[in-house]
């Protein structure tokens, strides 16, 4: 026999990773949109001009809570594919992509630095395009499976950008107000 694992335990194997980085995945991207007070009730946000291609606000929470566990459950087909030699870059990667992802929010919802913002996406882009080709060489499905979101975040690259251009001072409009001048 020259099977290292049979299909029952490599079934169990991706189960077993799905059942952990799935709700992970989910929970930390949760997480990073609360903390930073992401989300178009915020006094700062409301206040900015929005591009004319902006969806609902409601889209975004639906949208994310589909692209997290479809992250998460390619992550775990990766995670899974004990075999394959590109397995550990295609980890590294999408640990690279993540921890700029869950940064975005934060610079741009809590920071109000559209401009910063714009960088982490950008490199967030071009870290999750790495990602999805080896993700496709180590499983079809796990590049697959991130497809809808390389197109959602080359979707927000868009959007940040317009944001930024449509309100070019909307991060130094809090900076300049902090400073209380006093005259006599």
């Amino acid at each position: 026999m020259n099977r290292l694992a049979s299909p029952a335990q490599l079934r169990a194997s991706l189960i077993r990773w799905a059942l952990f980085i799935i709700p992970a995945v989910m929970l930390l991207g949760f997480l990073s949109g609360q903390l930073s007070g992401s989300g178009a009730d915020s006094a700062w946000f409301r206040s900015l001009e929005i591009p004319a291609i902006f969806p609902p606000p409601a889209t975004f929470g639906i949208v994310w809570t589909i692209l997290y566990f479809m992250m998460g459950l390619a992550f775990a087909l990766v995670c899974a594919a004990w075999g394959s030699r590109v397995r550990k870059w295609a980890i590294l990667a999408f640990i690279v992509q993540f921890v700029l992802n869950l940064a975005w929010s934060p610079v741009f919802f809590a920071a109000h630095d559209m401009q910063a913002a714009l960088y982490v996406i950008i490199a967030l882009d071009v870290a999750l395009i790495v990602t999805v080709v080896l993700f496709f060489k180590v499983r079809k499905w796990a590049g697959v499976l991130l497809l809808p979101y390389l197109a959602w975040v080359l979707f927000a690259t868009l959007l940040n950008y317009q944001f930024l251009a449509a309100n070019p001072e909307a991060g130094e409009a809090e900076e300049a107000g902090a400073v209380q001048r006093i005259e006599f």
